[in-house]
């Protein structure tokens, strides 16, 4: 398989034989799923690069990090999906230039795309975040959201970013699922698929069914998907792997209960449904509703409910040694 970010991603919709054998192979798994989810991806998660989805990344950063000055010269993000994060992130400020990796190169040449279009100043490389390709003291921080879950090996992969961190430099990762999150979302998303599929199967509602050859090929991802992501984080957990990696100043937060409860049911019922049937209106629904529960986490839920409880894990810390502004 080439490592050119500029080629075309390879299979794009992976059949039942590449699915077995990428069962036995979690990198290959994680390759081909995401090669697979590369050119939808953004529409799949409702991922933009205007206001919304710069102030959804940036109150991440800024929930793991507090205050901290700004602009940092040069950040990473590790497993760049759609550069999701890291783009939404310079827009906001955080940084000068960047760097995107990852281990599927169609994601790399989507977020290398979505970075032209927005003119920012971004490089990418196909990379395993096991063995960065950078070298020592490169970055002042690298970032990643929902990547730790797909790693093999977690510890070894936060090594790697202190590595090519510079002295004081900080890494930043949001989105990963916590053990008790995950096993809610699971049989919320189960849940609503069953009922979704099955209830669209009355002829009066079969407008709101997707053709037989579509729910397939969703079933297909699911079974990548339940390969692709390995991990599940307790918050102390994720301090104790940050600690030992090497980091100083360590913290982890958590944030969505209500939100997370709601929005997988959505989620799954999204991916049932035609998508002429998700209007625009249904859309601004949606989303105010999230931003009403999120709100309801923030300022009730996070006082009354333990951390762990929540869906999305966050960690930080920083490179021992002087700043690296």
């Amino acid at each position: 398989m080439t490592a050119r970010p500029d080629d075309p991603a390879p299979n794009p919709h992976a059949t039942e034989a590449e699915v077995e054998a990428a069962l036995k192979d979690t990198k290959l798994a994680q390759v081909l799923y995401h090669d697979w989810e590369a050119e939808t991806y953004d529409d799949k998660w409702s991922i933009s690069y205007d206001e919304r989805c710069i102030e959804y990344a940036r109150g991440r950063f800024d929930a793991a990090v507090g205050s901290a000055p700004l602009p940092y010269e040069r950040a990473l993000e590790l497993g760049c999906g759609t550069g999701f994060f890291l783009l939404n992130l310079m827009q906001s400020g955080v940084a000068k230039s960047g760097s995107v990796t990852d281990l599927s190169p169609g994601m790399v040449k989507v977020a290398l795309r979505n970075a032209e279009h927005l003119g920012l100043d971004v490089d990418g490389r196909v990379a395993d975040a096991e063995t960065i390709p950078y070298d020592d003291d490169t970055f002042d921080l690298v970032v990643g959201h929902a990547v730790l879950h797909h790693i093999p090996d977690v510890e070894l992969a936060l090594k790697e970013c202190l590595r090519v961190l510079k002295p004081g430099g900080r890494l930043v990762f949001a989105g990963e699922p916590t053990t008790a999150g995950n096993f809610y979302a699971r049989w919320l998303g189960r849940i609503t698929w069953k009922a979704t599929t099955t209830v669209t199967k009355i002829p009066a509602l079969a407008g709101w069914r997707r053709p037989q050859a579509e729910l397939d090929e969703s079933s297909r991802a699911a079974a990548l998907e339940a390969v692709v992501d390995l991990h599940t984080f307790d918050p102390r957990q994720l301090e104790a792997m940050a600690s030992s990696a090497g980091a100083v100043d360590v913290q982890a937060t958590t944030e969505e209960f209500a939100a997370a409860l709601w929005g997988w049911p959505v989620r799954t019922f999204e991916a049932a449904v035609p998508e002429e049937k998700l209007t625009m209106g249904y859309r601004l629904a949606m989303y105010k509703a999230w931003l009403r529960l999120s709100w309801l986490d923030e300022n009730v839920m996070r006082r009354v409910v333990p951390r762990q409880f929540f869906y999305n894990a966050m960690i930080t810390g920083v490179k021992p040694g002087a700043s690296a502004k």
